[in-house]
C-alpha cells in the first residue's frame, strides 16, 4: 500500500472503554510507529469516550494544517460509534474487517474508525487501520468490485459530502408558535433551567437557538461546554466567567459582550441577579464537565487568586 507522506499531516484522537483498551493501546503504538500524531484520551465509559472523540473531531478547524480524525474502541465498536456520531460532521463507522474499512472510506468518507476489542485481534486491527488510512474517498473498494465507481455513482459521492454536512445544521421545521418573531419584555414568560439551579430562560428562537436568560445572585453554572459557540450580551447584573479551556477569566456587567467558542469548557458565577441575551451558532445543547459541588469548591479555591 501507499504511504501517508503526500497527504496533509494527520492527528488521531483515540480513546476506549475497558473492553477496547488493549486493542486501542496496540493501535495507538502502531500509529505512532507510522509517524502519525496521536492524542490518547485513555480509558473511560464507552459513551464518554465516543462523546469526547466525536466532539474533538467535529470541532476541528478544516483549515488547520493538520487533519484531525478519531479512533474509538469498545467491546463491539458499536457503542462508541453511536455517541461519536452525535456530533456534526462526524462519520464514525464500526469496522470488523479490512473490507469494511475500505468501503466506509470510499463511500462514507469516514473520519472516525470504531473497532471492537472483543472480536478484533491487534494484528487484524492494524490491517484495518492501514486500509482505513490509505483508502481515499471515492476510491475503488470491495463494494465497487475493486473498480472505479461508475460516473453516476462517483458524481453522487462527490456531492454527498456537502449535502451530508448540511444535515445537522439544517434548521428544524418551525411554525409561528415555536419561533418568536417579536418577543416583548412585558409579555415574556420564563421557564426554569432544570439543569442549572437558579436559572430561568425564555427561548426566542429554536435553531440557531437564542434566548433571554436570568440567574439569581449567588447561582453557579458548573463547568460545561456546548457543541456550538455562543455570543452573550449582559443586560443587567454582574457575573464572572471562567474559560477553563483557555485559562481566562472575565467579570461582566451591563453592556458587556462575550463569545465562547464551541467546545470551550467554562464555569460561571453570578454576583447579583443577572439577565443576559445569548445566541448559539447552532441548536442548543449542554455537556457537563463537573457537578455543582465541584464548581463551588473550585470557586472557593480561586477566590483569593488575582483575577
Amino acid at each position: 500500500m501507499g504511504t501517508l507522506e503526500d497527504r496533509k499531516p494527520l492527528k488521531i484522537v483515540a480513546g476506549a472503554d475497558d473492553f477496547g483498551c488493549t486493542l486501542k493501546n496496540s493501535l495507538v503504538e502502531y500509529l505512532k510507529e507510522k509517524g502519525v500524531e496521536v492524542e490518547d484520551l485513555g480509558t473511560n465509559k464507552y459513551y464518554n469516550v465516543g462523546e469526547e472523540v466525536g466532539r474533538r473531531v467535529s470541532s476541528a478547524n478544516p483549515n488547520d494544517t493538520v487533519e484531525t480524525k478519531g479512533l474509538v474502541a469498545c467491546g463491539t465498536g458499536v457503542g462508541v460509534s453511536v455517541f461519536a456520531n452525535k456530533f456534526p460532521g462526524v462519520y464514525a463507522v464500526t469496522c470488523d474487517t479490512v473490507d469494511d474499512a475500505r468501503n466506509c472510506r470510499s463511500i462514507n468518507n469516514s473520519n472516525v474508525l470504531a473497532v471492537g476489542g472483543m472480536f478484533t485481534t491487534p494484528e487484524e486491527g492494524k490491517k484495518i487501520v492501514d486500509a482505513w488510512l490509505e483508502t481515499p474517498f471515492r476510491a475503488p473498494c470491495p463494494a465497487s468490485e475493486g473498480k472505479p465507481w461508475p460516473p453516476e455513482i462517483d458524481s453522487f459521492l462527490e456531492s454527498s459530502v456537502a449535502e451530508m454536512a448540511k444535515i445537522p445544521a439544517a434548521p428544524a421545521a418551525t411554525d409561528a408558535s415555536s419561533c418568536v418573531l417579536c418577543s416583548l419584555s412585558k409579555s415574556r414568560g420564563f421557564e426554569p433551567v432544570d439543569i442549572m439551579p437558579g436559572g430561568s430562560w425564555s427561548i426566542v428562537r429554536e435553531s440557531p437557538t437564542a434566548a433571554i436568560v436570568k440567574f439569581k445572585g449567588g447561582s453557579v453554572e458548573p463547568a460545561h461546554h456546548h457543541t456550538f459557540g455562543h455570543d452573550l450580551v449582559v443586560l443587567s447584573g454582574s457575573k464572572r466567567v471562567w474559560n477553563l479551556t483557555k485559562k481566562e477569566c472575565a467579570d461582566l456587567g451591563p453592556g458587556d459582550y462575550l463569545y465562547t467558542p464551541a467546545s470551550d469548557v467554562h464555569r460561571v458565577q453570578y454576583f447579583t441577579d443577572t439577565e443576559f441575551f445569548i445566541k448559539w451558532d447552532g441548536h442548543w445543547d449542554i455537556l457537563m464537565d463537573e457537578d455543582l459541588d465541584a464548581a463551588a469548591a473550585a470557586i472557593k479555591e480561586s477566590i483569593e487568586e488575582p483575577q
